[in-house]
């Protein structure tokens, strides 16, 4: 147990549900750390599972859960952008304990899955539709293009996923045009 998330345990609506995860997820052998501000669990340095809560709800959220095999179908993809990490849910005490077997398994499951060092394939940046109002910023400003292929990856993923989720086409254009001189400045959507 690492006193630095201790206070996590201490509050909240969903106290004693978490501090049931923390005692499953310590059992399995795995390391507690702080990260995200939430008790992440790790083994060998690579984060498994973490414990949250939210509103309606506490959970563990496996980082490759997409690799999980998912026998007792607990795992929820929370939306579906995401793309490695699952959740499973907890709404009372006694759903814990009457999984506690199976949230091993999960745990063992993730373990192995980080021992064989898999990956979950991610989405490149080519498989993200270009909306088309992007797309005629790109044609009619000069340096655009090139700003927008020297950025990270992960930066034009962020920008054509920003752009794309717009259900309005005057959202869209003023999302574009709000984030052109970022892009133009080398700068990601949140930088």
């Amino acid at each position: 147990m690492d006193p630095k998330v201790d206070f996590y345990f201490n509050k909240g609506k969903w106290q004693k549900e978490i501090i049931k995860l923390r005692k499953i997820a310590l059992d399995c052998g795995l390391t507690e750390a702080l990260k995200w501000g939430c008790p992440c669990y790790t083994f060998e340095g690579a984060n498994v599972v973490l414990v949250h809560v939210f509103k309606e709800y506490c959970a563990f959220l496996f980082f490759k859960g997409a690799l999980l095999q998912d026998t007792e179908g607990l795992l929820i993809r929370q939306t579906e952008n995401v793309q490695s990490a699952r959740q499973i849910r907890f709404t009372g005490l006694k759903e814990i304990t009457d999984h506690v077997a199976a949230l091993k398994a999960y745990i063992y499951e993730a373990i192995e899955v980080e021992k064989a060092g898999l990956k979950v394939r991610l989405k490149k940046t080519v498989d993200y539709k270009i909306p088309e109002e992007f797309q005629m910023k790109l044609k009619e400003t000069p340096g655009l293009k090139t700003a927008f292929n020297a950025l990270t990856p992960g930066r034009q993923r962020a920008y054509l996923f920003y752009f794309g989720q717009a259900k309005l086409l005057k959202t869209r254009v003023a999302r574009v045009e709000k984030s052109v001189q970022q892009i133009l400045d080398g700068k990601g959507l949140d930088d």
